[in-house]
């Protein structure tokens, strides 16, 4: 193998269905295994329901796109929006009964299949609790004696974990840096030797000061990021962002024309559109999203 032959013919990786054929084919097919793919937005974006609409996803057989998998969400402030999961789960069932019917065929014992039962949810306060927990999270993934095994792991958020707890001194800086590589790393081997799908999110900070990119370095497809009329960043910096495979960037406008159903006029609603930063099995592209009660899905205009 060399590395002319990798340039022609990569090694495939299976991906996982966001659950929107607009979404699937801004992503070439869905969310990649085998790699840390990283939602970069604001607060009130939409990256944790994207992580929810995800996590169900994942359930469905590999011929639907799914990874016939549960999965592992850890959440790292507030509390975990159950009542959002449950909600999701409800019109989720609704899309695909002929999957959760045979489940619930298949596991009579346990009575209906409810697709929030394969989503194992553990709240994480710091980075170093985090660390700590890779072993036991390697022992759960490797005996698991789970309905579907664990294919897919959410953080959500990563930037909370370094957000308080480290200043400004180079020790600190350091000490960071060094958790953010640990952690990745441990990622990183846990996706390649499970086949997992590792999906982190993170947030932004305001952009101050003129150029492009962090510190003046620019990173990936876009000079600049801006979300609700400012210019903004991804948190954590450079070095985080050496940690991650792929980025994506969630980009909100409180200003977006949607089409109405065929009864109704279009209206007003908040919009985004989701970018790809950079990837390295993906060009650049971009699509309009919105979330509704049913779940996140995109525009084709």
């Amino acid at each position: 193998m060399t590395p002319e032959n990798l340039l022609h013919h990569p090694f495939p990786s299976q991906k996982c269905t966001l659950g929107c054929p607009i979404l699937d084919r801004c992503l070439s097919g869905g969310v990649p295994c085998n790699s840390i793919t990283e939602i970069v937005a604001e607060s009130g974006s939409g990256k944790t329901q994207l992580c929810l609409q995800l996590s169900l996803c994942a359930q469905l057989p590999v011929s639907l796109g799914g990874l016939s998998a549960s999965a592992l969400y850890f959440h790292t402030e507030f509390s975990f929006p159950f009542r959002r999961l449950n909600q999701l789960s409800h019109c989720f069932q609704s899309l695909y009964p002929q999957v959760f019917i045979s489940d619930a065929v298949n596991s009579s014992k346990n009575g209906n299949c409810n697709p929030c039962d394969n989503i194992y949810v553990q709240s994480v306060h710091s980075a170093d609790q985090l660390l700590d927990m890779m072993p036991k999270i390697e022992s759960f993934l490797a005996n698991s004696k789970t309905h579907f095994p664990v294919r897919l792991i959410v953080i959500d958020s990563v930037a909370a974990l370094f957000r308080s707890e480290f200043g400004n001194t180079t020790s600190d800086l350091w000490r960071r840096s060094s958790l953010f590589f640990k952690i990745s790393g441990k990622l990183k081997v846990l996706a390649k030797r499970y086949n997992l799908a590792v999906v982190v999110t993170n947030q932004v900070v305001d952009f101050v000061g003129s150029g492009e990119g962090v510190n003046g370095v620019r990173i990936g497809n876009l000079g600049s990021l801006c979300s609700s009329g400012r210019r903004v960043c991804p948190a954590l910096g450079l070095a985080w962002a050496s940690c991650v495979n792929s980025r994506l960037f969630l980009a909100r406008d409180e200003n977006g024309l949607v089409d109405g159903d065929e009864s109704s006029f279009p209206y007003w609603q908040t919009t985004r559109r989701l970018h790809i930063i950079f990837a390295p099995h993906l060009p650049y592209s971009s699509c309009e999203l919105v979330i509704r009660r049913e779940g996140v899905f995109g525009i084709d205009r």
